[in-house]
Formats: structure tokens, sequence, C-alpha cells
């Protein structure tokens, strides 16, 4: 029997535009398990919704009585929960690495990304969460305006960063070997906050990174090629 999840999803002004890194972190890691889940479209500005999980951030999953919140612990309940479906760690052996490649993503690629993304996303967010973007972003990473003058040395500041991937996905498939994992999903759930809201073209053609995101866009039936889009743009 397929058990009964719901997903706390962040959504944009369209609520099909689905554009969270760490929501498609675990979407990935459903979709890798085998599980569907109901999702409940969600905006910044809707703290009380998910105030039953004692926190104020997406994605939460509520499995029955469960109530788990932050895509890592989220990753892991699943793994725990459901240890006859496929590993998203390989193993308890590897999940120490795959916090790492997580915790990586999130410190390396996080601010590096928000520079580039944050002008065109709140150009497609709910009217009510304009505010309080624009507030607490401009707190951390200063005028959104004044952002777009530094999207060349971003982005060659992303292709710099990317380099650990690029020389290991030059050699595999995947970050997690011959099948991807969840070390995979840390790091492509931020290519698709990308691919969901910029038209940016942040990777060339013949970078191996580029390849492994076309894999993992084509993974389970598609499910990450089909999400919505920016409309009107070519997906970055």
């Amino acid at each position: 029997m397929t058990p009964e999840l719901t997903l706390y999803d962040l959504a944009g002004a369209d609520a099909a535009l689905r554009f969270s890194p760490h929501c498609w972190k675990t979407h990935m890691a459903l979709a890798h398990k085998g599980l569907t889940a109901e999702t409940i479209p969600w905006r910044f500005t809707e703290k009380e919704a998910i105030g039953f999980s004692g926190q104020k951030l997406v994605p939460v999953l509520v499995h029955g009585e469960h109530v788990v919140s932050d895509s890592w612990q989220i990753a892991c309940y699943l793994e725990d929960t459901f240890p006859e479906r496929p590993s998203l760690f390989g193993g308890d052996h590897a999940r120490p690495l795959s916090q790492f490649v997580n915790a990586w993503a999130d410190t390396t690629l996080v601010p590096v990304l928000a520079r580039l993304l944050l002008p065109e996303i709140h150009g497609l967010i709910h009217d009510k969460d304009k505010d309080y973007f624009r507030a607490t972003r401009e707190k951390r990473f200063g005028r959104l305006e004044d952002l777009p003058a530094g999207y060349a040395d971003r982005i060659a500041e992303l292709r710099a960063a990317l380099l650990p991937l690029r020389q290991t996905l030059g050699k595999q498939p995947y970050l997690a070997g011959s099948a991807p994992g969840y070390a995979d999903y840390s790091v492509f759930g931020m290519f698709m906050w990308a691919r969901c809201t910029s038209p940016l073209a942040l990777l060339d053609a013949d970078d191996p990174v580029y390849a492994w995101r076309e894999r993992l866009l084509d993974a389970f039936g598609g499910l990450a090629r089909r999400a919505a889009v920016r409309p009107a743009t070519q997906a970055a």
C-alpha cells in the first residue's frame, strides 16, 4: 500500500510554479523512493499554514502523525521509514558523505545563485509576498535592482565553484556513482531553482555538469523536465 504523504511546497504567484531548491531535493527523494505526495502550494508569508511544524520554512512533510521539516531531515526520515525502497544514500556508511554534499550545496551554491536569481524571483511571487521577500533578501544581499550588474562575475564564480563536480562527473555519471542518489539531488535542487525562475545560461553545453543536469531532468520519467518554469523564457 502506498503511504499517504503531504508535502508543503513553495509556490509563486502561479501555484504551478514550484521553485524552492530545498523542496526540489524532497521531490527527487520521494521519486527515488517510488513515493508520491499530495503537494500543497505555500507562499512566503503563509507562516501560520505550517505553524503545526514548529517552524516557518518549507519543505514540510506530513506522514500520518509524523511531521518533518528541513529537506535533509525529510531525506533521513524517508530512508529510515521506508528501508525496503531504494536507498537514498547507498547505505548508512554513505549517509555522512551525502550530508556533506548537501551542506556544501547550501553554503557554497545558495549565496552565489541567490545573487543571480532574486530579482527574477521577486517578479514571480505572489503580490502578498513581495514586501517580505524584498526586505528579507535585501538585508542579506543588497538592493535587488543592483544585483544584475554583477551577473557576469557571479556566473564566473558559480562555474569556478562547480570545479569539484566537474572533475567528478567527468569520470562517472552521477555524484553517487553509477546511479543518482541524494548527493546528486542536493545539488540538482539548486539548478531547478534556477531553471524554474531565470533565463540565464549558467552552464556551457560541453560542461560535464550540464550533461549530468540533463540526465537528472530526464530521471523518473522526466519529473523535473516537466516542471513549470518562468513564462516566456528558455530555462537556464
